[in-house]
């Protein structure tokens, strides 16, 4: 079969505690294209960063920083009460020892993506979606911004000359606004295993995926994010490079 369509499989990564779980997060290194490591934020520590980049390398990854709230306790999952600039001051610290270990590796930043209440506030609120692009933009100008396909954050960043990369999601219910649906809603994460990879493929070659209000829309994307804190991730990982080599999508 022809191979017609090419899709970067991206996972979030960095975000246990030790050395073990960074070897256990290698062993998705096979199957993704990229990857966005935790920064000590919301999850990760300097062990883990470099754990997580020296895997990275062996795989021949695009490597990405991953930061979010300064929260542990809720894993970056709560939105924060810090303001905007308290906010950017943390993902420069998080981002600066990444790439502080970057550098010590001989290697390069290749994207940023958002973790978490982040990646969903930025969506939802435009004063701290333009201050951290500000901050992006003075900091980092050439480094791509992997974020929601057709978001508010897209718009901005590209606004500014970013160059941003539009990501797509194999195991979340998306609203008929192109949103994810909150994870407070039952049904917001999509467990079934064929489903998570059908949608992906969907994704993949541009096709139309159903909506949690049962419209369909097309987010056009050019990543889709596998979670690698799912306990099938693995399987799910192989399952997914397997068909998406089967349906003519190379991944890369």
């Amino acid at each position: 079969m022809n191979n017609t369509f090419t899709i970067d499989i991206n996972c979030d990564l960095g975000e246990g505690l030790t050395l073990a779980d960074a070897h256990q997060d290698a062993l998705l290194m096979p199957y993704i294209s990229s990857c966005n490591i935790a920064c000590g934020g919301h999850a990760g520590n300097l062990e883990t960063i470099e754990a997580a980049i020296n895997s990275a390398l062996q795989h021949q990854l695009k490597i990405g920083a991953h930061p979010g709230y300064p929260d542990k306790t809720h894993f970056g999952r709560s939105s924060s009460v810090l303001s905007a600039i308290e906010i950017v001051e943390s993902l420069r610290q998080q981002i600066d020892l990444f790439v502080d270990v970057a550098n010590k590796k001989n290697t390069t930043l290749n994207h940023i993506k958002l973790h978490g209440a982040l990646y969903n506030d930025v969506e939802h609120n435009r004063e701290l979606a333009n201050v951290i692009a500000d901050y992006i933009v003075k900091d980092f100008p050439d480094i791509h911004i992997y974020g929601l396909a057709q978001g508010q954050f897209q718009n901005i960043c590209e606004d500014k000359g970013l160059k941003f990369i539009a990501e797509g999601f194999m195991d979340r219910r998306y609203q008929p606004d192109g949103k994810l649906t909150p994870r407070s809603e039952s049904h917001a994460v999509i467990t079934d295993d064929e489903h998570c990879i059908q949608q992906a493929l969907a994704l993949a070659k541009m096709q139309a995926i159903e909506t949690s209000s049962g419209e369909f829309i097309t987010p056009g994307v050019e990543t889709i994010c596998l979670h690698g804190d799912n306990e099938n991730a693995l399987t799910i990982a192989s399952r997914l490079f397997q068909a998406l080599a089967d349906n003519g999508v190379v991944v890369k």
